[in-house]
């Protein structure tokens, strides 16, 4: 069996995470293709205190979602990192802003919608994961890209 080197598990995950954000950004600017489009919108009037109108606030994530994959696929840099990690935490609002619609009974019991927000903590991990390797190779050690 051929070894897998580390840089190429750690292009890999910047790969499938990057297709992850490029797909689900590319539903959003379809009018209803996006199973989490409604609550991505009222989850950006409370975080904006509606100063952003829906339809353009789910365009704006939509751009920004899939900013973040297009460039996940061609190169994780810090700065990609940086906003896919504030994009995925703040994912996690809508259980907070919104529990009656994340679960059935609380605090174990998951609605569908809830499970969609839940599994984001797999991508958090493998964020994070890329963002402390992107770190060590700032600072001189070895590169994510080898």
């Amino acid at each position: 069996m051929p070894q897998i080197k580390r840089s190429q598990t750690t292009r890999f995950l910047s790969i499938s995470i990057g297709l992850v954000y490029l797909w689900f950004g590319g539903l959003k600017y379809f009018s209803g293709f996006s199973p989490a489009e409604q609550l991505a919108q009222d989850t950006i009037a409370v975080l904006t205190f509606d100063l952003i109108p829906p339809n353009y606030s789910i365009l704006l994530l939509a751009l920004w979602e899939s900013l973040v994959g297009i460039s996940l696929l061609i190169k994780s840099s810090r700065t990609t990192l940086q906003l896919a990690l504030l994009h995925i935490l703040l994912t996690f609002t809508p259980v907070f802003f919104f529990p009656e619609r994340c679960f059935v009974e609380l605090p174990f019991k998951f609605t569908l919608l809830g499970q969609y927000i839940f599994k984001n903590i797999i991508i958090l991990a493998a964020l994070l994961q890329l963002y402390r390797l992107s770190k060590k190779n700032s600072y001189g050690y070895q590169s994510m890209e080898r």
